[in-house]
């Protein structure tokens, strides 16, 4: 997870059928990323830590969609619509029982890794049309908002 980087890593992806997720989302990950776009993403670090047996509850209706990419689909990326609120109940490492609750990026991580353990890929929830290679997400689009890039293949 950490080579690729990446900031989840669920037990399916790397082939054992159980409900366990690891999640962290570094500070050097976001060290070459403008301040106005860690905070419209609402994304922070996140320390390293253990989901078992995950229960994700939505909280509250608001959504916002940005771009995602995954481990199980190296060089890729497609904009997703998240919650920017969610509850997970689970059990940590030590097998204590825990309720995370979560805001902007966080709270897409979880819920991108909670689809893992369901079956379900970030491809299953995106914006068909925003589909593209991280390549040309690079070197297009990555300056411009997600509200931009929509408006510009006339979804926005």
């Amino acid at each position: 997870m950490r080579a690729a980087p990446g900031v989840g890593l669920a037990a399916p992806q790397v082939g054992v059928p159980l409900q366990i997720a690891v999640i962290e989302d570094r500070a050097s990950y976001m060290d070459k990323t403008p301040q106005e776009i860690l905070a419209e993403r609402g994304r922070v670090p996140v320390a390293p830590h253990v989901i078992i047996n995950p229960r994700l509850t939505i909280i509250g209706g608001e959504s916002a969609e940005f771009f995602e990419g995954c481990l199980s689909l190296p060089g890729f990326t497609a904009v997703v619509k998240r919650a920017l609120r969610v509850r997970v109940d689970c059990l940590n490492e030590r097998a204590e029982s825990v309720t995370i609750e979560a805001t902007g990026w966080y709270a897409r991580i979880l819920q991108h890794e909670t689809d893992h353990l369901h079956g379900a890929l970030y491809i299953d929830r995106m914006l068909t049309r925003s589909f593209m290679t991280r390549e040309s997400y690079e070197t297009l689009w990555k300056d411009t908002p997600v509200t931009e890039f929509l408006q510009a293949l006339g979804d926005g």
